[in-house]
């Protein structure tokens, strides 16, 4: 599956790279007024792509906080059910079915 999985990570690095390598002409930027930018459309798209990521978090920011906001409060709320690792360790010798860690990756 590791195999597999670094195969399409190739496949996806060498088909940006030579979409990168097709479109090396310059491409021209248009502003207003007249003004205009020139440079390789490849740092346009990339250029593009990094204001649209950055927009993407700043969008999701309040949503993130609040979710956070919300789970400090019922965190705070119910500090009885706090887990402490005298609590695991007392479960895991009450019941020795208990692993020590949990399963990685779902194994």
């Amino acid at each position: 599956m590791r195999a597999l999985t670094w195969l399409l990570r190739v496949l996806i690095f060498v088909a940006l790279f030579a979409f990168a390598l097709n479109n090396q002409h310059d491409a021209a930027l248009k502003g207003f007024f007249g003004q205009e930018w020139r440079a390789p459309m490849v740092f346009i798209v990339l250029g593009a792509f990094g204001i649209g990521c950055a927009l993407g978090i700043l969008a999701m920011l309040p949503s993130w906080w609040k979710h956070k906001r919300g789970a400090q409060q019922q965190r705070s709320a119910r500090p009885d059910t706090a887990t402490t690792m005298l609590d695991v360790d007392a479960a895991r010798e009450a019941d020795p079915a208990i692993p020590e860690h949990p399963p990685r990756d779902g194994l």
